[in-house]
């Protein structure tokens, strides 16, 4: 019998309601969300790693101003761009990351090369630059990553705290595509893809800029493995977004994929569970993805809305922000 193939997609989650966002504003996210689902689904469906899926996925991710990461991240209350990303295949267990990289353009890939051409699992700041250097990884000016509305948020948020302004990066001048589409989803912008190819396998990768002025070297789950980013053949595919601290404290996609494995949950189940009782209990907010190798697919979030897509065999293409869609 033929095996199917899965894809869901996140672009974040937070306070995200109809009110807040105009129709040309939906109408981008919703377009943005269905292009990139559909370019991890040609790679399934042409018989790709549900691996290779995720990472053209985020890949697309990383480059649209839309979304907090890659070109479009939040600014530290230094003024930096530092990245954060993790990948994770199901069968081996195999997985990377990276955190703080302030020059490479797919800090997705560069997690990637970690986990195949490194012994470690996770490269951080000054190091992981240099590595993706080493590895023939496509570096940046900083100021690529430069978005005037980011830009804009790091300032309003300073000046709220009472802290000090930077000064803008050199090259800041560069237009922005999404200018006047893009919304401020809060302190909850990550995006990730979850996958299952036919090969029965699943993958998780997952993207972000981290927290408008994030200080001292702040880093959320999205580059940790088992909180924000989790793949095994044997339960699930997880990518979270959300306040990363909660997240972390609760090992949110290992314990998903801990509840389908150890307890036979339902996916939507284990989801549920973990997001809208015990992260919710703790006082935590955001949402995630999911996909098993059995073909399930849930999200689950406690957040007004997350920016959602998800596609598989055999079944058409949806598109989800609010709370109240499917």
């Amino acid at each position: 019998m033929a095996r199917k193939w899965a894809i869901v997609v996140h672009g974040g989650a937070g306070v995200i309601e109809r009110a807040h966002l105009k129709p040309e504003q939906e109408a981008a996210y919703r377009a943005a969300l269905a292009k990139v689902t559909e370019a991890g689904a040609q790679v399934l469906k042409a018989g790709g790693l549900a691996l290779d899926a995720c990472e053209a996925a985020v890949r697309l991710l990383e480059d649209d101003p839309l979304f907090n990461a890659g070109r479009g991240a939040v600014f530290t209350a230094e003024g930096r761009n530092e990245l954060d990303a993790a990948i994770m295949e199901g069968r081996t267990l195999a997985a990377g990351a990276v955190a703080g990289v302030t020059h490479a353009r797919h800090p997705i890939s560069l997690a990637r090369a970690v986990m195949e051409r490194s012994p470690h699992v996770m490269l951080i700041g000054k190091g992981a630059d240099d590595f993706a250097a080493d590895q023939g990884e496509e570096l940046v000016e900083p100021f690529h990553f430069h978005t005037a509305r980011r830009w804009r948020s790091l300032i309003n948020f300073l000046k709220a705290e009472n802290l000090p302004i930077p000064p803008e990066p050199v090259g800041a001048d560069r237009p922005d595509p999404a200018q006047g589409l893009a919304h401020d989803e809060g302190k909850h912008g990550t995006v990730g893809v979850v996958a299952l190819d036919i090969h029965g396998d699943v993958a998780a990768a997952t993207s972000t800029g981290g927290t408008t002025g994030k200080r001292w070297g702040r880093v959320g789950d999205s580059p940790l493995i088992g909180a924000g980013t989790y793949a095994s053949n044997a339960g699930c595919a997880v990518s979270a977004t959300g306040t990363g601290e909660y997240f972390i404290r609760l090992t949110v996609a290992r314990d998903i994929s801990a509840l389908v494995e150890l307890k036979g949950l339902s996916l939507q189940a284990a989801a549920d569970e973990v997001i809208q009782n015990r992260l919710t209990a703790l006082g935590g907010d955001g949402g995630v993805i999911c996909v098993a190798p059995d073909g399930q697919i849930a999200w689950s979030f406690n957040t007004s809305g997350m920016y959602r897509a998800q596609a598989s065999e055999g079944r058409p293409m949806t598109v989800g922000i609010y709370r109240d869609e499917f």
